[in-house]
């Protein structure tokens, strides 16, 4: 029996702890309940009133809901892309596969990624890379999975944390390369790997030209953790305090749009997110779509592709029924509910000196 080779070995490790800390308790930092919707009492709307369905990169979409980058490169992960395909078809749900690094080195490893094309033929799919690789490499990825957009992921954290890690972070001019090449065909999605994005990173990626972000803020399935669990030694020091949560994040993409009078085209909301009123928050604070890759984990590892139709339904009427509820007919109108903050994020807010008056209403 041939044996995997590491970065395949690595990727079956990574799905299985990723489903460990799943399991484990509520995460420490509460970030979704420090953020409060103040509903209305008469929201004078029906559930037939509200329309969840968008265009994005010349697609419709039924909801702003995406399955977030998981796995590929395994026989594991094949399964699991092909049932997260067909849910993703079923719903109309973009899908973003998880790295392609592999298929540099191990190309016969293709169909654990070509499996989200042939089950979601007319769907948005985002293929991608790290941002170290050249503009030949993603255009071939591109091709092979006739992507709609490229997620290049910037993962120092993890790289840093993994024992086989790549320390070498020069990765500026490569990414505003990767948008002047390929990003004149395809759009081009910036996304962290689980630890959120401050103020000053987003501000940086626009200015290369990156217009969509994926926040990808800090949770259970935190990667210096599950890269610490693979080491034979042991880091010495707890990060379990490293990184911006997606709540963080999003009033950090709100201070880019105080300070430098812009925003992302498109702002990718992840990092934590598993319920619809988590989902909801994260719409209401300004996120474009939201993200789950955990999640949709969970449902392909315990569940057939009926029951994951089934649970997936229901969450799908819940998230519906909250925004008629608030009287909200789509996102647009959630953005105009007021919020409330928590004391410790008014505090984050006073540090990194967000006018949150100015946003409190209107996002």
């Amino acid at each position: 029996m041939t044996q995997p080779s590491q970065q395949e070995q690595r990727k079956k490790e990574h799905i299985a702890i990723a489903e460990r800390f799943y399991r484990q308790p509520e995460f420490a930092r509460d970030q979704f309940a420090g953020v409060r919707i103040s509903h209305p009492s008469l929201p004078d709307t029906t559930l037939a009133s509200v329309h969840l369905e968008q265009m994005l990169f010349n697609k419709t979409i039924n909801y702003p809901i995406y399955i977030n980058a998981m796995t590929g490169g395994t026989n594991q992960a094949l399964v699991i892309n092909q049932k997260l395909a067909q849910l993703a078809a079923h719903f109309q749900l973009p899908m973003a596969v998880g790295s392609m690094s592999i298929l540099k080195k191990e190309p016969e490893l293709a169909t654990s990624f070509t499996t989200v094309r042939e089950n979601h033929p007319e769907g948005l799919i985002f293929a991608n890379i790290g941002a170290d690789h050249p503009a030949d490499f993603a255009i071939e990825m591109i091709k092979l999975l006739n992507a709609d957009a490229l997620q290049v992921h910037l993962n120092a954290a993890q790289e840093f944390a993994m024992p086989e890690g790549d320390q070498d972070y020069l990765w500026s001019k490569k990414l505003a390369h990767l948008q002047a090449t390929v990003g004149q065909n395809t759009p081009l999605i910036a996304k962290e790997v689980g630890f959120g994005m401050s103020a000053s990173t987003i501000a940086q990626l626009l200015a290369l030209g990156i217009q969509n972000i994926d926040l990808s803020g800090i949770s259970r399935t935190n990667f210096i953790e599950i890269e610490n669990h693979r080491r034979k030694t042991a880091l010495i020091s707890d990060y379990s305090d490293f990184g911006l949560t997606v709540i963080e994040s999003l009033l950090e993409r709100l201070n880019v749009q105080q300070t430098l009078k812009q925003r992302p085209a498109i702002t990718f909301a992840s990092g934590g997110i598993s319920t619809p009123w988590q989902a909801v928050k994260c719409l209401a604070l300004g996120g474009d779509l939201v993200g789950m890759s955990t999640y949709f984990l969970h449902l392909a590892l315990h569940h057939d592709l009926d029951e994951m139709m089934t649970l997936f339904a229901a969450w799908l009427t819940e998230f519906k029924g909250i925004f008629a509820m608030l009287g909200c007919r789509n996102v647009a109108d959630l953005r105009q509910l007021s919020l409330i903050l928590s004391p410790e994020l008014i505090n984050f807010v006073q540090q990194t000196d967000l006018d949150w008056q100015q946003f409190k209403q209107q996002r």
